[in-house]
């Protein structure tokens, strides 16, 4: 299907760090596009993408957003570089109160599709654990290697994650850090379909699925996703991530292994660690 530029009832966002386009009136493709860096999202992106899904979640016109990655990577998770150097000034990082690139926390009110072509680590795939469908190229892989830098998956992932996969596989996921294949990720439930691997394969994928979302009732389907947050959150992931961030968090910044992580990965050499005092 060729894309199409629709008009608007309110005009989109201007991007720097992604592309908007639309492969049907009805629906927005987001394109991260900073592939030199694996599509690392920096603060400047993460505010882009809050204002994006904001006039997603406000124009008419559009049913659907997809989530997708320019290169090799759909996002290989926080701009470590800008870390680090915010880390030296000793300025603070502060994301959207919508989660890592505006997603992993976001309720908003239209579904989004993830089309993982790549790469999927770290803040990448804490975003994809709280996207509404997820489709995978076959050479996608899917991590959460927080503990491997000092750092954890702080963004709203954790208490989702176990909902969605359960308890062991939860542990397995963020406790090792280890690197899951795209079939096995289906297998786990965090992936609904795995295609090939051929350019556009997989957002086409998405584009099919989106469209089916599309021809559907828009207030049956913003209902119908409501239904399903209430019964998927009934514990209250939110309260969880809240109350992770208040009595844990301050501590892992006081310790010196959350910047030795970052620092490390800069330098490109192994970490070292320190004894947790936590």
């Amino acid at each position: 299907m060729a894309p199409t530029t629709p008009k608007f009832s309110n005009p989109p966002p201007t991007c720097k760090y992604c592309i908007l386009s639309f492969p049907s009136p009805a629906i927005l493709l987001i394109t991260l596009n900073r592939p030199k860096s694996l599509n690392c999202i920096n603060m400047d992106g993460h505010a882009e993408l809050e204002a994006t899904y904001a006039w997603l979640d406000v124009e008419p016109s559009l049913r659907v957003g997809i989530l997708t990655g320019n290169g090799r990577a759909f996002c290989a998770g926080a701009d470590l570089k800008e870390w680090d150097s915010q880390n030296a000034a000793g300025k603070p990082r502060a994301m959207p109160p919508t989660g890592f690139g505006a997603l992993s926390r976001r309720t908003g009110r239209k579904p989004v599709i993830a089309a993982v072509n790549g790469i999927c680590f770290g803040g990448g795939c804490e975003m994809i654990i709280n996207c509404d469908m997820v489709v995978a190229s076959r050479k996608a892989t899917f991590a959460l290697p927080e503990v491997k830098r000092g750092v954890i998956a702080l963004a709203g992932a954790l208490p989702r994650l176990i909902r969605t996969v359960g308890r062991p596989r939860a542990m397995e996921m963020a406790l090792t850090g280890r690197t899951l294949p795209a079939e096995e990720a289906r297998e786990w439930g965090l992936v609904n379909k795995v295609v090939g691997d051929e350019d556009g394969e997989v957002v086409a994928a998405a584009v099919e699925m989106a469209t089916l979302v599309a021809e559907n009732s828009p207030d049956a389907v913003i209902v119908s996703r409501e239904g399903i947050k209430l019964g998927w959150e009934a514990i209250g992931a939110d309260e969880a991530t809240r109350l992770l961030m208040e009595s844990w968090y301050p501590r892992l910044l006081q310790g010196e292994n959350i910047k030795e992580g970052v620092r490390a990965f800069v330098e490109k050499r192994k970490p070292n660690w320190e004894e947790s005092n936590l």
